[in-house]
């Protein structure tokens, strides 16, 4: 009698998982196509029949995770997994803020935070470093790809084709002849390679930097950077990039 009641749930159990996966994907068959599919689409991508959809389609529904795409028939996803997302979404910035305070406080210099946003890196936050002569950006500020250490960082955290089109036409819009396409996409190589990105004079006179960048869980790009007047940067170099490195590592700890 025993054996009989744990396989009865054990049935169950697998029966509710397989509902689970074939929900999951819909939703991502709906996920890849804004403008909304018809019930017989959905279930030729997930290779159901459509009665099956067309059940958990009802339950979708009725849980606002999905809605209808028009008056005219089609499906998408509804507002209950944008309320999701943002529920989920996690305030990097805020999250490794007090990383950040430390990187400044061991190196003395200022540490800037960016994020990727149309072929630009973004300044969101900023820890002024001590050193009475240091720099500071204004956060809110966009700075090119090819000619910045954070820009870099982020550029070899992409493909090559991705790579290749922001690169070019950065540099055409620039009208930059000191490099060209193909020393910039070595240099994005190189830093793929050792995980750090430098400019050394190249955005700002008198200002080097060098930079590495990371992912967050939900694939956007970030670069942490330390900006420091060229002066002083050639000897602090060896010592910026140990503190940049274990900087890294505990902020990919924390996400």
């Amino acid at each position: 009698m025993e054996m009989e009641i744990e396989t009865d749930i054990k049935g169950k159990s697998t029966q509710g998982v397989q509902v689970i996966e074939r929900a999951a994907d819909i939703l991502r068959v709906l996920k890849n196509d804004n403008e909304g599919l018809s019930l017989g689409q959905i279930a030729k991508q997930v290779s159901l029949p459509r009665s099956t959809v067309q059940r958990i389609v009802n339950a979708l529904l009725a849980e606002r995770l999905v809605m209808a795409a028009s008056p005219e028939g089609g499906l998408r996803l509804g507002p209950e997994i944008q309320a999701l997302a943002a529920a989920g979404r996690i305030n990097v910035a805020e999250l490794i803020r007090p990383v950040l305070s430390d990187l400044a406080k061991e190196t003395g210099e200022t540490v800037d935070l960016s994020i990727y946003r149309d072929q630009h890196v973004l300044f969101v936050d900023q820890v002024v470093g001590t050193q009475r002569l240091r720099t500071v950006s204004a956060v809110g500020e966009a700075f090119p790809m090819t000619t910045t250490a954070t820009g870099k960082a982020t550029l070899a955290q992409m493909d090559e084709e991705e790579v290749a089109r922001i690169a070019a036409r950065e540099l055409r819009q620039s009208g930059d002849r000191k490099k060209s396409l193909s020393q910039v996409i070595a240099e994005i190589e190189n830093i793929r390679e050792t995980g750090v990105a430098y400019d050394l004079d190249e955005h700002t006179d008198g200002i080097s930097a060098a930079a590495m960048a990371f992912k967050d869980p939900t694939g956007l790009i970030y670069s942490i950077s330390l900006p420091v007047p060229s002066h002083r940067f050639a000897s602090k170099k060896v010592k910026l990039v140990k503190a940049l490195r274990g900087t890294l590592q505990r902020v990919q700890a924390a996400l």
